[in-house]
């Protein structure tokens, strides 16, 4: 079964860091663009952060550039987001999508279309809470 699993979400104070994994099952990340969106209650969904499988180009979005950082390992089939200097709006569910057309996933991204919807892989999400 092809699957994505997010996890290390948690409780952290503002200033903290986290480290949020998500790792394949079922495929493998070649070719795929990877990235991670988030969705508070009452909040817009934001695509936060992406990478290419392809090139290993990255995208930011701008209320995360300089604090968060987005990698992959090929060989575990992982990819990950450390977040630093978290902040109380940094708050919400953390899922991770992939998708084989990168103009797809960026367009996706960019006007904040449902990834369940037009991605081909979304995992369920990990919840991060950052304490003021």
């Amino acid at each position: 079964e092809v699957q994505l699993q997010a996890s290390g979400g948690g409780l952290v104070q503002a200033g903290g860091s986290l480290r949020l994994s998500c790792a394949a099952s079922g495929f493998t990340f070649d070719g795929y663009t990877i990235g991670w969106f988030r969705q508070a209650p009452g909040k817009e969904r934001e695509g936060v952060s992406a990478i290419s499988n392809l090139d290993g180009s990255t995208y930011y979005a701008d209320s995360v550039k300089g604090r968060f950082t987005i990698s992959s390992d090929n060989a575990k089939n992982t990819v990950f987001l450390q977040m630093d200097s978290l902040k109380s709006e940094d708050s919400a569910r953390y899922y991770c999508c992939a998708d084989r057309d990168p103009g797809v996933f960026m367009a996706t991204m960019s006007h904040s279309f449902s990834p369940h919807t037009y991605l081909e892989i979304c995992g369920q999400g990990t919840l991060v809470t950052v304490s003021s």
